[in-house]
């Protein structure tokens, strides 16, 4: 039994309006077929993320002990993070998709969703990079894996169904993977809406779908957790101090957080943009020396402060709430070399592993906020919510997801806080394109640069502006 696909309706019945788009019967049937894909996509999200978790946990703990090496020695990241950065920069080497796009890259889901083989090899260099350590999130790779997914059934379904109908099915399966990563189904809606850039009239009915495979992604999630007590993989930051409202001195502080945020995201791009440059040219070599740099920097930040390595290895989804509820545990300088090897190790996994950006800079921002709190007039929850909001819009440029975000992480004490949050994030944003550098300008007659490597692997100049059409789709059917 295959899966209803609508069909194209002829050019004279095709609905002119949002209104009538919501009307259609077709529309109707992509709503069904969204529901229907977003559980299976969601399941498959949810066990991606319990086997990469897994996978460190036994990488990390379990497989030291097994070879009677309690304590874990402080040497014991070099060869797993040596280990990754190889098999990684071999699946980028020899796959094609080149294991997904580069996290340095951010969100660019331009080339539509990717094909079964260069799927597979995004998967791999996912999982290898997240479970051994890099410091990438899982957002990035989730959103290719739920749109591959969702558009590889349509075709299954109707080798023919129009490219309208896969836009917007890939975009609902998206939606499902990441719907409970943020904390709220509407943060990951507002992630993808904002990085594609999609709105005007047809905002909702491209949107609902998504929406709609976002919220059942959710209650998978819950429900799996529910039955295999593993966790829901949502971001949120429990047992924070009660914040009745911003002063005069917190609502001063804001701009500053948002300026320090921008320069600290354009310091990791100016180390991560000229060595991807090099790494690229012998990615097979480069990212194993990467890695082991990597892990180095977890060993000097272990050996100098005494905590744990996950603090500087790993994307810190996991890590912060244990940070936040333990910050009375750690002094400013343990912060501050934290933030300094974090970053390093930040913009080394940004060049050689596969995964997202999100995540890591989350971290960052909130253990900067945490070090500026034992300042004058700087309570813990505000600095906390400006630093950790300020460092997403720097590194993702999605200035209403940023806030949105960290309304949503701090619970109860989000919307209090709100208003600093805008300010930071709005400083931060500003301030980061004003700290990029400027694009070269090219010669008169020079030839163009070639196309963006996407996670469907490198796109012909010729072809990119027709399947960039597939991203921000027009009505669908």
């Amino acid at each position: 039994m295959t899966t209803p696909v609508p069909d194209d309706p002829p050019p004279q019945a095709a609905p002119t309006d949002a209104t009538s788009l919501l009307r259609s019967a077709a529309y109707l049937r992509l709503l069904v077929i969204a529901a229907v894909l977003g559980v299976p996509i969601s399941a498959v999200a949810y066990w991606f993320l319990v086997l990469t978790k897994e996978l460190g946990s036994w990488l990390y703990s379990d497989l030291p002990r097994s070879l009677s090496l309690d304590p874990v020695p402080a040497w014991w990241p070099l060869p797993l993070l040596g280990i990754a950065g190889l098999l990684v920069g071999l699946l980028v080497r020899f796959v094609p998709g080149r294991g997904g796009e580069s996290p340095l890259d951010g969100f660019h889901p331009g080339g539509g969703p990717p094909a079964p083989l260069p799927l597979l090899g995004i998967a791999l260099a996912a999982v290898v990079s997240l479970g051994f350590g890099a410091v990438v999130g899982p957002e990035a790779p989730l959103i290719a894996i739920g749109g591959g997914l969702a558009a590889a059934t349509v075709r299954l379904a109707r080798r023919d169904a129009p490219d309208r109908v896969l836009a917007v099915v890939a975009a609902a399966g998206s939606f499902a993977a990441i719907s409970a990563l943020f904390g709220s189904p509407l943060s990951g809606a507002f992630l993808l809406m904002e990085a594609v850039g999609i709105g005007g009239p047809m905002l909702r009915p491209i949107l609902l779908p998504g929406l709609l495979a976002s919220g059942i992604g959710t209650l998978v999630f819950i429900g799996l957790d529910s039955w295999t007590g593993r966790g829901t993989f949502s971001l949120a930051l429990p047992d924070l101090p009660p914040f009745p409202r911003p002063d005069v001195v917190q609502l001063l502080w804001a701009p500053v957080i948002g300026l320090a945020a921008a320069v600290l995201v354009a310091l990791i791009r100016r180390i991560a943009v000229p060595l991807r440059t090099q790494a690229d040219r012998r990615v097979v070599v480069a990212a194993p020396l990467v890695g082991l740099a990597v892990a180095g920097l977890a060993m000097i930040y272990v050996q100098l402060t005494g905590h744990g390595l996950s603090d500087v290895l790993f994307s810190g989804q996991d890590q912060l709430p244990g940070l936040v509820s333990a910050s009375a545990d750690y002094t400013v300088g343990a912060l501050l070399l934290l933030i300094a090897c974090k970053s390093l190790a930040f913009a080394g996994s940004l060049v050689a592993f596969r995964g997202g950006p999100t995540f890591p800079a989350i971290f960052l921002g909130a253990a900067g906020g945490i070090a500026l709190s034992h300042l004058p007039g700087l309570s813990l929850v505000p600095a906390i919510a400006m630093g950790l909001g300020a460092t997403a819009a720097a590194m993702l440029q999605l200035p209403l997801t940023s806030v949105l975000v960290a309304t949503i992480i701090l619970g109860t004490d989000g919307f209090t806080v709100m208003p600093l949050v805008i300010i930071a994030v709005t400083v931060s944003y500003v301030a980061s394109a004003r700290l990029a550098p400027r694009p070269a300008t090219p010669a008169a007659g020079a030839e163009a640069p070639p196309a963006t490597t996407g996670a469907a692997g490198p796109v012909p100049q010729a072809r990119q502006a027709p399947e960039r059409r597939n991203v921000a789709p027009g009505p669908p059917p």
